[in-house]
């Protein structure tokens, strides 16, 4: 009984110690494992720390700068786009019909009303006399209406007819009448038509485009020929809103033409939209030259204007504008060098400087080179 209680006692201290090994073991794992993460800890914060310090030492960079100045400039616009004619119509036919004559070819002067070509004619011409013959059937049912209407008032006067037979034919005098009103709209239509079977210039001109020959079928609406007036040519151009203010009806405008190697003519701005274009905020305007020289119309043309001079205006150099997001901006250096981004409203630019309606002092400090290496806080 005893040897069997004291190998009793003896297992289980056997067991306890078994047991304080794992603990032990476990607690040391733990503590391995905390040892490990505090290193990867400090580790990662040493880092980020030194690349804080690298950034740090990357944001400092070399810039030119300069305070934008005030100086006087005279604004030379140019621009782009073809000489139309100043008036230009296209004829057409006012009823469908089988061209029968063209009397005139691309290139021709012709005058007002005259005969351009002319549609067949035989159907217009039976349709007319139908309705001419209706219109004088009309008439002269009118006219014996009438005369009944009176030759039974004055039997009715005389007691001779009753009161209903006189309102009968005082109705039938109206409906008569009525009947001659739609015999006249009816001839008008047809006399109109049978007109629309000749075509004749609108105005003055020469003969821009002949679209069809003798024996096309044309239908009402389709142009035949078109005419334009070149005595007159215009070019229309689109002036930002930043330019608009040295601009007006009457300024000279020098046009130089590629296709005619030299040339150049001078025309007038003869038109200015009161209202801008959006989302461009551009005004369209008309340039018009006498076409005394005998150009053709349609050739491109380089068109330039000389603004009135725009007087002590803040200007930077062009370079100095950085774009972004569809933004004009600049980069302002403040008392310890901190670059921060400024949005501008740019007036007038040429290829040296730009006007700057605001957003900036004579004051601020402005990069001009170097900014490609900048962002805001640099």
């Amino acid at each position: 009984m005893h040897e069997k209680l004291k190998d009793n006692l003896q297992d289980g201290v056997g067991k306890m110690n078994l047991q304080s090994r794992k603990v032990r073991i476990l607690i040391g794992i733990i503590i391995a494992a905390i040892l490990i993460i505090s290193y990867r800890i400090v580790s990662n914060i040493q880092n980020e720390r030194e690349r804080a310090a690298r950034m740090s030492q990357g944001r400092s960079v070399q810039v030119v700068t300069e305070y934008p100045q005030r100086m006087t400039i005279v604004p030379k616009l140019e621009f782009s786009g073809s000489l139309d004619p100043e008036w230009q119509a296209a004829v057409a036919a006012k009823v469908d019909g089988r061209l029968e004559k063209v009397y005139v070819r691309e290139g021709d002067a012709v005058v007002k009303n005259q005969v351009l070509a002319i549609l067949e004619q035989t159907d217009t011409d039976a349709d007319l006399i139908i309705a001419q013959g209706a219109y004088l059937d009309a008439q002269t049912n009118l006219r014996k209406a009438e005369s009944d209407l009176q030759r039974y008032e004055q039997l009715y006067k005389s007691g001779a007819v009753s009161e209903q037979t006189v309102g009968d034919y005082r109705f039938a005098r109206d409906n008569a009448a009525a009947k001659l009103e739609s015999a006249r709209g009816t001839l008008q239509g047809m006399e109109s038509k049978s007109s629309g079977t000749v075509l004749v210039a609108p105005a003055d001109g020469i003969v821009a485009k002949r679209y069809y020959q003798e024996g096309y079928y044309a239908k009402a609406g389709t142009p035949v020929i078109s005419i334009a007036d070149i005595s007159k040519l215009k070019t229309v151009i689109h002036i930002p809103e930043g330019q608009i203010s040295g601009v007006d009806v009457g300024n000279e405008a020098i046009i130089s033409i590629p296709a005619y190697v030299g040339k150049q003519i001078t025309g007038k701005i003869t038109r200015i939209a009161p209202v801008a274009d959006l989302p461009s905020h551009t005004f369209e305007a008309e340039v018009s030259v006498d076409n005394t020289q005998g150009l053709r119309a349609g050739v491109y043309a380089n068109v330039a204007l000389v603004a009135l001079p725009k007087e002590n205006v803040l200007t930077i150099p062009l370079n100095a504008i950085v774009m972004r997001d569809d933004q004009q901006t600049v980069y302002v250096a403040d008392s310890e060098g901190i670059v921060q981004r400024r949005v501008l409203n740019i007036g007038y630019t040429n290829d040296q400087v730009a006007e700057v309606l605001s957003g900036l002092t004579e004051q601020d400090l402005i990069v001009v080179e170097g900014h490609h290496k900048l962002r805001e806080g640099s």
